[in-house]
């Protein structure tokens, strides 16, 4: 008996020029979209270089991940009745996953990560349980005083405050 392979036409290299294309795109649509949230992390080193490329990836991406799912799209047609049912379970997949990014490339994920603060909360500072070692920034009007973990400030970036009476933005 012969051992069964994904494409049944066997000695067609076109089947596997075709097949690595598709891989290829499909790999290139969740890049472009995975690559810049990957970068784009708190409390991760984050270079100049790294976050000028994930912005410029994330500029292009809706463009590209359309094109290339489209293009995925059809190289899957061409597969579909030579290759046997594993390897439309794999097209499937693939194209499921390369829509899924080209969705995703045109959401604002950002926004899941980096949550505003709807109401911030204070306490007191003999109240505050932070670390000796921990930075804060502070904005101080008057005899009325605010201190913003830095931590808690890499997830939201902007908090919303009154500080004695004037409306205040703190971002980070």
């Amino acid at each position: 008996m012969k051992p069964q392979t994904l494409a049944r036409p066997i000695g067609d290299h076109g089947n596997l020029t075709i097949g690595l294309g598709f891989a290829f795109l499909v790999l290139a649509t969740f890049a472009l979209f995975f690559i810049p949230a990957f970068i784009i992390r708190p409390f991760r080193y984050q270079s100049a270089g790294a976050l000028a490329a994930a912005m410029a990836i994330r500029q292009a991406a809706p463009v590209w991940t359309l094109l290339a799912t489209l293009a995925a799209l059809t190289l899957a047609v061409m597969l579909w009745r030579r290759v046997a049912v594993w390897g439309k379970v794999l097209l499937t997949l693939g194209l499921l996953l390369s829509s899924a990014s080209a969705v995703m490339a045109r959401v604002d994920y950002f926004e899941w990560m980096f949550h505003p603060v709807a109401a911030p909360g204070f306490v007191s500072a003999d109240q505050a349980k932070l670390d000796a070692a921990e930075m804060v920034m502070t904005v101080r009007f008057g005899n009325d005083a605010r201190a913003y973990p830095i931590r808690a400030m890499a997830y939201h970036h902007v908090v919303n405050d009154v500080v004695n009476g004037v409306p205040i933005a703190v971002t980070y």
